[in-house]
């Protein structure tokens, strides 16, 4: 079987019009312009409305654009930075976290949480909501669940309701020995709770950072941070620890 030559593969012309597109958002448009509507951008360029989609999504995903709810395709603002892990493990809610706590309720997690957790399909747990905001807009949405023997402690009376239970969830953790975590990122698409939240389309691309906080030898809790595709850039350090930067000429702190 003979191999294919890549100089020989035609370039999909989805990709050239996002190239020609991106050549134009430099050019003609402004931070935060909306653009023409899609039958009049697909005949300026002279193609099918699904090419032209196409481009828009890959460009969505590169975070040139922004889909935003009752206002239409915006340029987008360059990706803030803001830190995601640090060299030195420590429990949500230390000290330096980012993350403010907005919400925690007792609920049975979905069946991939229990089953990381090792609890019991029906065993519920402390689901703490948080959110992460940087230069003004949202960036991040977290669900953090957290099993009942990890905050063995935890009363009524210290955790209300609310915002309240979630600063005192997180505030038991801290009573824990942390042994490590580990953290695992993937693309996905924004669901309905996700894209309200960071006002976004549900469907929208997102990065998905999955983190195990390990203590006495088991999953003392886990993370799930959605953050939005469109502003956040996540690279990893020699020190393993994860940063969202910028752009390619800063740095984040």
């Amino acid at each position: 079987m003979g191999t294919t030559q890549l100089e020989t593969v035609p370039e999909p012309k989805y990709w050239h019009l996002r190239t020609v597109l991106s050549e134009a958002l430099d050019s003609e448009f402004s931070v935060g312009e909306i653009l023409p509507n899609e039958r009049d951008l697909a005949a300026r360029f002279g193609v099918a409305r699904a090419t032209l989609r196409q481009a828009l999504e890959q460009l969505e995903l590169e975070g040139r654009l922004q889909r935003r709810r009752g206002v239409g395709t915006t340029v987008a603002p360059p990706r803030v930075g803001v830190a995601v892990g640090t060299d030195q493990p420590a429990w949500p809610g230390a000290a330096d976290d980012a993350w403010q706590p907005v919400d925690c309720t007792l609920a049975v997690p979905p069946a991939a949480v229990a089953a990381a957790l090792a609890g019991g399909a029906d065993e519920p747990v402390h689901i703490v909501r948080r959110s992460r905001v940087s230069h003004g807009q949202p960036v991040a949405a977290e669900l953090l669940y957290v099993p009942a023997p990890s905050v063995p402690d935890l009363t009524a009376i210290d955790a209300p309701a609310g915002s309240a239970r979630a600063r005192a969830v997180l505030r038991e953790l801290q009573h824990l020995e942390l042994d490590g975590r580990d953290s695992a990122v993937e693309l996905g698409s924004a669901r309905a709770d996700d894209a309200k939240e960071l006002d976004r389309l549900p469907g929208a691309p997102v990065l998905v950072v999955t983190t195990r906080f390990l203590a006495a030898g088991r999953t003392a809790a886990l993370s799930v941070a959605t953050y939005r595709a469109d502003t956040c850039r996540l690279t990893f350090g020699d020190s393993g620890g994860v940063e969202i930067h910028h752009g390619p000429e800063r740095q984040a702190s």
